[in-house]
C-alpha cells in the first residue's frame, strides 16, 4: 500500500492533542537457533542473538519518533517460547534462563520482554512443565521478562489440567512479589488461542510460523476516538460507527508508516498492525471513557457490552482499510488496573466481575489487570480461567486473564503496580466454592466447530 507522508503529518497534527500514539513497537525474534544441551552455553546463544539483532532497535524507534512527532511510548522484544527452546533444562537452570533473557534486555534498552512461554493447549512436554513450574521464581528475580502459557485453543480444547496448575502458579507468583502487592502476576498471562505475532505484553512471543525476525505494532489512541465522539454529539449508532472507522483508519495509517520504516531500518521483516484501543492510567487516555461518552452513565451498567461491541468492531473495519498487514489481538483492551474509567466504575459499583466477563466475549483480549483478594483460593483463580478460556474457544477467538491475588489485601482496597500497570480497587469474587469442578482435571473437549479440515 503507497502511503502519502504528508497526509500522515497532518493526521499526526490534528489528533496531537487528543494522546494519540503507537502503544508499542515490538520486536520478534526467533531463538530456535540458540537450542544447546549446555544451560550454559544455551544462555550466551540467547544473550548473543538477543543483543547482537536488537542492538539498534532504541535508536530507530527514538529516530522515528523524533522524525514524526507520534510518542511511541514501549520498546519491546518477543522471543520463541522458551519452553521449547530449553527444552532439557529444569529447575535452576531456567532461572538462570530468566536472568539473561532480562540482562540482554537491559542491555539493549527495552521496556519489557516477553516469551517465557509454554503452548499446553492439548498436553504437556517435559520442558512445559518445568517452565511452568518455574514461573513465579523467574518473575520474582527479573524486572522486564514477560510470560505467558496457552491452555486452551478452539482446535484442541481447554487443557484443564494446565487451568489447575496455573491457579497455583499466580497465587505463589503473588507470593513471592508480595511486597510489590503482587506485581509479578502483572506479567503473567493465561491464553486461549494465543496469536504468534501479538506486539502487547505480557503475553507476547515469537510464534513457531513467523519470520526469523519482525516488527510488529500496537497501535493506540483511546484519546482520539474519545475525541471523536465528543465532537460528534446526537449522532446514531450507524453514523457514530462511521466517525470511529475513519478515525481508526487515521491512527492505523501511522502505525503502517512507523512499522515499515522501522523494519527497513533493522532490515527486518514488517509483521503486523495490531488494531487495538489499548488504555492507560493517564486521564483521558481510557476506554471505559469512550462507553460513557456512547451514553452510558458508568462503564458496566446495562448496554456496556453493546457499546463495546459497536467500539470493537469499528475499529477493526476502519483499519483494515489502512493496512494489509492485521494480526495479533486487535481489538479493545478493558485492562482495569491501566484504565482510570474501569477503576472509577468498580469504585461506583457499576463494574463487576461478571460484567467484566460478558465484555470480553465481544472485545480482545480478555479479565485483564484484574486485583482480586489475596486469600483467593487457587481453586477459584483456575475457575475464573475456565470460564473466560470457554468464552474463547467457543467464539473462535483469543481471549486471557491476568489476574493479580493481592497478598494481604480485601475487597475494596486499593493495589498499585506502579508506571503504566497503573492500580485497581480490589474485585468482589463469589464467595462459594469451584475446587470439586477444578479438581477434576483432564480435558474440556474442543466445540464441534473445530472440525474444519
Amino acid at each position: 500500500m503507497l502511503i502519502n507522508h504528508n497526509e500522515i503529518l497532518e493526521t499526526v497534527n490534528m489528533l496531537r492533542q487528543e494522546k494519540l500514539d503507537i502503544r508499542t513497537v515490538t520486536l520478534s525474534l526467533n531463538l530456535r537457533d540458540c537450542q544447546d544441551s549446555r544451560p550454559a552455553k544455551l544462555q550466551r546463544n540467547i544473550y548473543s542473538k538477543i543483543t547482537n539483532t536488537a542492538k539498534n532497535l532504541i535508536a530507530v524507534v527514538d529516530e522515528l519518533e523524533s522524525k514524526y512527532g507520534v510518542p511511541i511510548i514501549n520498546k519491546r522484544i518477543a522471543v520463541s517460547p522458551i519452553s521449547a527452546i530449553a527444552e532439557g533444562c529444569k529447575g535452576k537452570d531456567l532461572r538462570s534462563i530468566a536472568i539473561t533473557l532480562d540482562e540482554a534486555a537491559d542491555k539493549v534498552g527495552v521496556d519489557f520482554l516477553g516469551g517465557y512461554s509454554a503452548l499446553v493447549q492439548k498436553g504437556f512436554t517435559s520442558g512445559d512443565v518445568s517452565l511452568i513450574d518455574s514461573i513465579p521464581d523467574a518473575l520474582s528475580v527479573t524486572e522486564r521478562v514477560c510470560s505467558s502459557v496457552n491452555v486452551a485453543s478452539t482446535k484442541a480444547g481447554i487443557n484443564m489440567d494446565a487451568v489447575k496448575k496455573m491457579g497455583g502458579v499466580i497465587k505463589e507468583t503473588a507470593e513471592m512479589t508480595r511486597d510489590q502487592d503482587g506485581v509479578g502476576c502483572a506479567k503473567l498471562v493465561v491464553f486461549c488461542n494465543a496469536p504468534e505475532d501479538n506486539p502487547f505484553m505480557a503475553g507476547a512471543y515469537h510464534g513457531i510460523g513467523e519470520a526469523e525476525a519482525a516488527v510488529n505494532i500496537g497501535i493506540s489512541g483511546p484519546g482520539v476516538i474519545r475525541s471523536a465522539i465528543e465532537n460528534s454529539p446526537g449522532l446514531d449508532f450507524t453514523s457514530l460507527s462511521e466517525i470511529i472507522k475513519k478515525t481508526s483508519f487515521k491512527i492505523t495509517r501511522v502505525g503502517e508508516l512507523i512499522g515499515r520504516e522501522a523494519a527497513k531500518r533493522l532490515g527486518v521483516t514488517m509483521g503486523i498492525i495490531d488494531l487495538s484501543l489499548a488504555p492507560t492510567p493517564t486521564a483521558g487516555d481510557s476506554v471505559a471513557l469512550i462507553l460513557e461518552k456512547m451514553g452510558l452513565e458508568y462503564c458496566g451498567c446495562h448496554g456496556t457490552t453493546a457499546a463495546l461491541a459497536l467500539l470493537n468492531e469499528a475499529v477493526k473495519k476502519g483499519g483494515l482499510f489502512a493496512t494489509s498487514s492485521t494480526g495479533g489481538l486487535s481489538g479493545s483492551f478493558i485492562p482495569v488496573s491501566e484504565d482510570l474509567g474501569m477503576v472509577k466504575a468498580i469504585k461506583a459499583g457499576a463494574l463487576s466481575i461478571d460484567k467484566l466477563e460478558a465484555m470480553t466475549s465481544v472485545c480482545s483480549v480478555g479479565l485483564d489487570m484484574i486485583a482480586v483478594p489475596g486469600d483467593t483460593t487457587a481453586e477459584t483463580i483456575s475457575a475464573i480461567i475456565a470460564d473466560e478460556m470457554s468464552i474463547g474457544m467457543i467464539n473462535d477467538k483469543t481471549t486471557a486473564t491476568r489476574l493479580i491475588p493481592v497478598p494481604g489485601k480485601k475487597v475494596g482496597e486499593v493495589a498499585n503496580f506502579g508506571g503504566l500497570l497503573g492500580g485497581a480497587p480490589i474485585i468482589k469474587l463469589s464467595d462459594h466454592s469451584s475446587k470439586d469442578f477444578i479438581d477434576r482435571g483432564g480435558r474440556i473437549p474442543a466445540p464441534i466447530r473445530s472440525l474444519t479440515n
